[in-house]
């Protein structure tokens, strides 16, 4: 039991690792652009789309997916053969990390993004396609009918939790209810799906406030003036 927890502990750190590499503060710094000094002042896709516009949007994207995704596809190789019945759950603490070090990046005085992209890295993470499918649907019609990236990035979040745990009850996932480590990983798993779901939530209340009172800014492709 003691070796599993270091695997959890090992997860969740070298997690946090890959998840310091900012891709917005790069991507920015490269262009002569301190992001966090322009728009919202975050470090996410949505800050940089709107003040870089539409390649630095998707630049930043593709990054910050990246740096929870590859640590999540290492660990679940590693582990989906000598632990086929509970690799899901380094896998997710892996991904938890990832997301906590692009949210709280210890050198920016804990201030980072949001991490809904470091949040569907580590959902891909997870190889379960039908899962990836089903969010990326919510998350295109929520924004399709909405125009709040704030919207669907809720929206995603939430539907994972309700994924993960359906998929985890019926067994469609790697656990086992009949194994007692299996099902107590299952659970833990349920529990860490909630944390993230939570997190975004939270990382999100600004633009909720926003929301309610009819000020957020709907998904435009065109770059503010950043001088």
């Amino acid at each position: 039991m003691g070796i599993n927890i270091l695997y959890r502990f090992i997860c969740l750190i070298g997690g946090y690792l890959f998840g310091l590499i900012e891709t917005g503060m790069i991507y920015g710094r490269l262009k002569g652009v301190d992001i966090r000094q322009h728009g919202s002042g975050n470090l996410g896709m949505t800050n940089a789309l709107r003040v870089l516009g539409p390649k630095a949007g998707l630049v930043v994207f593709i990054g910050d997916l990246l740096k929870a995704f590859i640590p999540c596809l290492i660990v679940n190789m590693i582990f989906r053969y000598t632990h086929p019945d509970t690799y899901m759950i380094y896998v997710m603490y892996t991904g938890l990390g990832a997301v906590l070090g692009h949210n709280f990046p210890f050198y920016m005085n804990f201030k980072g993004g949001k991490g809904i992209s470091s949040s569907a890295g580590a959902i891909l993470g997870l190889l379960n396609p039908w899962i990836a499918l089903i969010l990326l649907c919510v998350f295109l019609i929520a924004v399709v009918t909405t125009q709040y990236v704030s919207v669907g990035s809720i929206a995603l979040m939430v539907s994972y939790f309700i994924c993960f745990t359906a998929f985890a009850l019926n067994e469609l996932l790697c656990f086992r209810r009949s194994i007692p480590e299996s099902n107590a990983a299952m659970i833990e798993g349920i529990i860490l799906s909630g944390i993230l779901t939570v997190l975004a939530i939270i990382r999100h209340s600004a633009n909720i406030g926003r929301l309610i009172r009819h000020e957020e800014s709907k998904l435009s492709f065109h770059k503010t003036k950043t001088d």
